[in-house]
């Protein structure tokens, strides 16, 4: 291949993954259980639709269901002292970015610092773990509580549009001293473009 036909094969594949990859939102920064907005909560309706060939799934189902991608999720307390099994600590939306970095948009009220980030890997098929770094303030969003820690691990389901897992949230003072540990199920329904 000529180099001016191979420099403009590269710019070409660069630009397509630029958009193809784009940031967007990801939910669930949460460790105070603030209440989620009534939109966020899980619907009952299937996610189908055109699915982007980057999540495409093969009917060989020894092959890898994708986590790239958007996706609703739900956080709901399991085993936590003094919180009921079932309650939605968080909802929101995230994002899982094919270079192994996550952003999630929480239902948090935006004054209590309702985006965070993470990275993730695949530590098995289809199943992948999450860690992820937020930094909480009180209500007033006015004084810092301190960082937040969520760890999840989930596993795609051979559809490709949802996951489950479990997680842990704890949360830290300016210090480093933990204020609260909850732990619980994480669900994820994939959003597509119809």
């Amino acid at each position: 291949m000529k180099p001016i036909a191979k420099a403009a094969l590269v710019i070409m594949v660069a630009a397509l993954c630029s958009i193809a990859f784009a940031p967007a939102a990801r939910a669930g920064c949460s460790g105070s259980g603030d209440s989620v907005p009534r939109g966020l909560m899980p619907t009952s309706t299937a996610r189908t639709g055109y699915l982007p060939a980057s999540f495409a799934l093969r009917a060989d189902d020894s092959d890898d269901a994708s986590i790239v991608g958007l996706w609703q999720v739900t956080f709901t307390s399991k085993d936590t002292p003094g919180i009921p099994d079932g309650t939605v600590i968080d909802a929101g939306y995230a994002t899982w970015h094919a270079d192994g970095t996550e952003i999630m948009n929480s239902g948090r009220p935006p004054i209590t610092g309702n985006f965070c980030m993470g990275v993730w890997k695949q530590v098995g098929r289809s199943t992948f773990k999450l860690n992820h770094r937020g930094l909480s303030w009180d209500t007033s969003g006015v004084t810092f509580v301190g960082p937040a820690t969520i760890k999840e691990q989930v596993t795609v389901d051979r559809t490709g549009n949802r996951y489950k897992g479990t997680f842990t949230i704890d949360q830290f003072d300016t210090s480093g001293n933990m204020l609260a540990h909850v732990s619980g199920d994480v669900t994820g329904h994939r959003i597509t473009v119809n």
